[in-house]
């Protein structure tokens, strides 16, 4: 998939592009709406449910084709939709309402279902998606339909600078990184339709040659997204010119995309908030390719020589950082040595955070203070406001007039607010301000995004793509330390390392903590049991043990390293296989202690110490409140997975309630899908 920005500076169509957006709207809530009143009549019709579910859910028009006639119905009988929608997107809506609908009902291979639909907000909005092309009909799109070649873009939107005798796309895409391409205008305007009388190449019954009228089908200058359906005839096709990205290096990845529109399959309107555009939103068109990613030649080059490497590791994902663990495939230590990583947070990226941090607690404080500004009698006076009043009245002063009361909001008998918050009236400041607020928090998770892609493509490089991880439940991490798995972000690093080792050729196997409790063992296959405060791993040679001290969360990627899996695609079949874990201890013995202590390559972004540890106890880090200083380190928490006692059943992994495989169902846990 390929985002492309589309221009929307003419107030015209802009103006109806949003008519497009609130339309579409209006429609999925309609849908959604239904499908939550045809839900609520399946599940309490328990005698037809309990006899034939199959055909209940057929009399109540249970299905896709029943949800895209009912999005059918709401156009035909609507007069206002059919000036803007056509009733092929409202049944693609349809069809996106229905797969939340499947996953209410249906359950998964875990047995969680979905929660039951619901309608959602207009900022919550912000995509329409559109029908996929047929690929055995020539010039089918049912909706939003991109029209234009690449080699037009750059014939029309070529650079100054761009050598003359580079004349194909092929010559382009060979030039060095660094060569202007394209530049584009501040103001693109909208290609023209094309006009006139096409030859067909064929002939008719007295030989003369056939003839059709030019359409957008002939189009082969810049690029832009075309909508034909829905507005009447009086305002013509939406035609929103793209905005290719023209920075250094972006040609390549263009042409892997749009060199071959065969392979063009889908196109979804997209918008986002962005305070700085007219209206409050930009617009990007989402094309689907049928092709697989882009990567770049040094991407392809690194992979190729993390999947030569021929080395096995373990990672032991944790709320304050990711420990990393490799040993060679052989297990041979002349194939290489140990090779040890704990990545962390470092100095610069705690500072960006705290200043993150204190951005958006000031954009929340003034949020608040313009709601209460503009809805003064939603709220009452402060504790303070109401003493300063009561001092004036004493003294016989008449009370002053408080423009931003400051405190609680009114509330009814039973604690619910007097006014909904949706009714209450925003100023522009407000919703300016909201923007720039989104707009932060979509950057800051744009951001962090980047940064586990990057830190995954390191530890791969190093370690190979053969790697194991316990399959940790990363809600129970949020429960207990929801403010330092933000910082964190221990779940994205998971995600892109999973996804880095399957570009590479290899897997990041998940195994079950219970089956495998890797924090309470040693290499040596001594059991050591430790509370989750205790972060180093000693296993006492006085009680038998081998005498190896080093780091609780590098020994369990250590040891994460010769787990083995029946089924790799079921966690609970991981078991530990302590005489590979002892034989790779002795052999390398020289290294070992010392790869366990401290990392010996670091990353990036990681650091061979945590930072708690190489600042000294009673160090006070960036953006800690004093509470937490005094706390650090002296809270005894459990450890959420391996210290349950024997008797309690197995799960698949921590902090999960779903049932147990191998054990019967005696009630269907269901989630809210928000």
């Amino acid at each position: 998939m390929i985002r492309l920005p589309l221009v929307v500076d003419d107030p015209a169509t802009r103006h109806r592009v949003e008519l497009l957006f609130a339309a579409m709207w209006q429609v999925k809530q309609a849908l959604q709406r239904d499908a939550r009143a045809v839900v609520d009549a399946y599940w309490s019709g328990e005698v037809r449910r309990a006899s034939d579910p199959k055909a209940w859910r057929a009399e109540l028009g249970m299905s896709r084709t029943g949800l895209e006639r009912r999005a059918s119905a709401h156009v035909e009988r609507s007069v206002w939709l059919r000036d803007h929608v056509s009733k092929a997107l409202a049944m693609h809506q349809a069809d996106e309402v229905w797969a939340g609908v499947a996953r209410h009902l249906h359950p998964d291979a875990a047995g969680w279902r979905a929660g039951r639909p619901r309608p959602g907000t207009w900022w919550e909005y912000t995509r329409i998606p559109g029908r996929a092309r047929s690929h055995t009909k020539d010039r089918t799109w049912e909706t939003f339909r991109l029209h234009g070649t690449l080699a037009g873009h750059l014939d029309t939107f070529r650079h100054p600078a761009f050598p003359g005798h580079i004349t194909t796309l092929a010559q382009a895409t060979a030039l060095p990184p660094g060569t202007p391409v394209l530049a584009q205008p501040r103001r693109m305007p909208a290609p023209p339709r094309p006009t006139g009388r096409i030859p067909t190449g064929t002939a008719d019954d007295r030989g003369r040659p056939r003839i059709r009228a030019a359409s957008w089908y002939d189009h082969t200058g810049a690029l832009a997204v075309v909508f034909a359906g829905g507005p009447s005839s009086r305002d013509g096709d939406l035609i929103l010119p793209v905005r290719l990205p023209q920075g250094a290096g972006r040609w390549p990845y263009l042409a892997h995309y749009l060199d071959r529109p065969e392979l063009w399959h889908k196109v979804d309107l997209v918008r986002r908030r962005d305070a700085a555009a007219p209206g409050g939103w930009t617009y990007e068109a989402h094309l689907l390719v049928l092709t697989p990613g882009y990567a770049s030649p040094a991407t392809r080059a690194r992979r190729e020589q993390a999947a030569a490497l021929g080395r096995v590791g373990g990672v032991d994902g944790n709320v304050s950082n990711l420990a990393v663990v490799s040993f060679p495939a052989t297990g041979d230590p002349t194939d290489g040595d140990v090779r040890a990583d704990k990545i962390t947070l470092t100095d610069a990226e705690r500072h960006t955070l705290t200043v993150q941090r204190r951005k958006a607690k000031g954009r929340q404080r003034a949020l608040d203070r313009s709601r209460r500004t503009t809805n003064p009698h939603q709220y009452g006076p402060s504790r303070r406001q109401h003493a300063r009043d009561e001092r004036r009245r004493i003294a016989g002063l008449p009370p002053r007039t408080t423009a931003t009361p400051a405190g609680p909001r009114r509330t009814t008998t039973a604690g619910t607010p007097a006014q909904a918050y949706r009714r209450d009236q925003l100023s522009n400041s407000y919703r300016t301000l909201r923007a720039r607020h989104a707009m932060g928090a979509a950057g800051e998770a744009e951001a962090r995004d980047h940064r586990a892609r990057r830190i995954a493509a390191a530890v791969v490089a190093d370690h190979g793509p053969h790697l194991a991880i316990e399959d940790c439940d990363i809600r129970t991490w949020f429960r207990l330390w929801g403010r330092a798995c933000t910082a964190t972000t221990p779940g994205r690093l998971i995600t892109a390392l999973a996804a880095e080792c399957q570009a590479a050729g290899g897997r990041l196997h998940r195994a079950s903590t219970f089956t495998t409790a890797l924090s309470q063992h040693c290499l040596c296959g001594a059991r050591v049991p430790k509370s989750l405060r205790e972060r180093v791993h000693h296993c006492d040679s006085a009680g038998g043990g081998c005498g190896l001290r080093g780091d609780r969360d590098l020994v369990s990627a250590a040891l994460a390293s010769f787990t083995a899996l029946t089924d790799p695609d079921d966690p609970t079949t991981a078991r530990l296989d302590h005489d590979r874990a002892r034989a790779a201890q002795i052999l390398f013995t020289p290294g070992l202690q010392e790869a366990l202590s401290e990392s010996t390559a670091p990353k990036s972004a990681p650091s061979g110490r945590t930072h708690a540890a190489a600042h000294g106890p009673g160090t006070h880090l960036p953006g800690q409140r004093a509470s937490a200083r005094r706390n650090a380190g002296t809270r005894a928490v459990a450890t959420p997975d391996e210290t349950r006692p024997a008797t309690k059943r197995p799960k698949a992994h921590a902090g999960t309630t779903r049932p147990h495989p191998a054990l019967p169902r005696t009630s269907i846990p269901i989630r809210d899908s928000s």
